[in-house]
């Protein structure tokens, strides 16, 4: 891992002066709706007391922070020239949720391949709101600065790309948009945040998903000015277990297709995936911290989802990892069919073509041990045995 924190300046952690320089360079002043204040302070707070952060960590941290003000900021500033935005319809979303590493990914980009789906892309949820002077039909500021900020997460820990595919202009999951609401895991991942996440986790997430659809209708109105046209959303994010019946009263006729592979995999893969970002910001980070987080975070994660099940089963459609790997014609076939959307030549040749042209083989390969992490295949699964019994086994 690159080691380039002897060369970075001290930036300065504090809610009201990351507020003020948000407004100072945008130039702009309306947040939008204040319930993402709380959130917002308890993160920053966390980040000070509890993530033990090296320079690089504490800038990254602050860039983050600062460019979701700022995306804010923005966003609320485009509503109010373009007024409209807000009258965008959506169509009922199709959104993959599942434990990480089961697929989601894979599944997201293959299906987003078809393009009757509006999938968010990367630079798009890292930046929803483009700045002042956006031109559809102009270079978007935006994809330089995402290929940039990719390029500086690999330099700082080149395993990452080992981990997780990262494409700028790729379909990617709208965390990163929950992120802009301050009510989500995404902090969780870089750092060692128990305050924040015991926040996030006892709050009230109505507010994070209301603001996550005024995003869409954002987004989709951007899309419809450089002329791409869309019948369904196609979303996906593993943190949608911890909140699905939030999720579900906000979008209440979204789809979810569920994915699920046995977490003694999915669990430690998830683990090193956390423990190598931590690493970008804290060389001292300890994996049994790690792994008892992932650990607590997506069994309650888990069991909130089959709760919300025992009344919305008809809303899922269940499919496994081993299945989407070695039988993907058929897994999206019966995606197809859940949906009740035609499922063309065109799509399946499009799909077809994102396989080939990114095979996991292509990548490097991902490396770990249970053990590294205090894991133990009885432990992992006396912690998912109601899932295990019902999905695995």
């Amino acid at each position: 891992m690159s080691d380039s924190s002897s060369a970075i300046g001290e930036v300065t952690l504090d809610s009201e002066a990351m507020l003020a320089q948000a407004r100072a360079q945008t130039g702009l002043g309306n947040f939008g709706c204040e319930s993402f204040l709380p959130a917002f302070e308890c993160l920053v707070a966390s980040l000070n007391a509890q993530a033990d952060l090296n320079p690089l960590g504490r800038l990254l941290q602050y860039q983050r922070i600062l460019n979701s003000l700022q995306n804010r900021l923005r966003m609320e500033a485009w509503i109010e020239q373009y007024p409209e935005i807000l009258q965008e319809q959506l169509a009922p979303p199709v959104c993959i949720v599942g434990l990480t590493r089961t697929g989601t990914t894979m599944l997201h980009r293959i299906l987003a391949a078809d393009k009757r789906f509006h999938a968010p892309l990367w630079y798009e949820v890292r930046n929803p709101a483009p700045y002042m002077n956006w031109q559809p039909d102009e270079p978007d500021q935006r994809i330089v600065e995402a290929r940039a900020e990719v390029a500086a997460l690999l330099d700082a820990n080149p395993e990452i790309a080992s981990i997780h595919p990262m494409d700028p202009t790729g379909a990617d999951e709208e965390i990163l948009l929950l992120e802009h609401s301050f009510y989500s895991y995404v902090p969780n991942s870089f750092s060692h945040v128990p305050d924040y996440g015991q926040f996030v986790a006892e709050a009230d997430n109505t507010p994070a998903y209301e603001y996550l659809r005024r995003q869409l209708q954002f987004l989709q109105w951007q899309k419809r000015r450089r002329g791409d046209s869309a019948e369904r959303w196609l979303l996906k994010a593993p943190h949608h277990l911890h909140f699905m019946s939030t999720l579900l009263r906000v979008f209440p006729d979204i789809q979810i297709v569920a994915t699920h592979r046995d977490p003694v995999v999915s669990i430690p893969s998830t683990a090193s995936l956390y423990y190598n970002l931590w690493l970008t910001g804290n060389p001292h980070a300890d994996k049994h911290v790690v792994g008892q987080e992932v650990l607590d975070v997506f069994s309650r994660g888990t069991r909130h989802t089959m709760d919300v099940r025992a009344t919305a089963d008809t809303q899922f459609c269940d499919v496994h990892f081993e299945d989407t790997v070695a039988r993907p014609r058929q897994v999206i076939e019966k995606i197809y069919a859940f949906i009740a959307m035609d499922l063309t030549p065109q799509a399946l040749e499009a799909m077809d073509r994102h396989r080939d042209e990114n095979r996991r083989s292509d990548r490097p390969a991902h490396a770990y041990t249970l053990s590294e992490y205090n894991y133990t295949e009885k432990g992992i699964r006396s912690r998912f045995a109601d899932y295990c019994a019902r999905f695995i086994d």
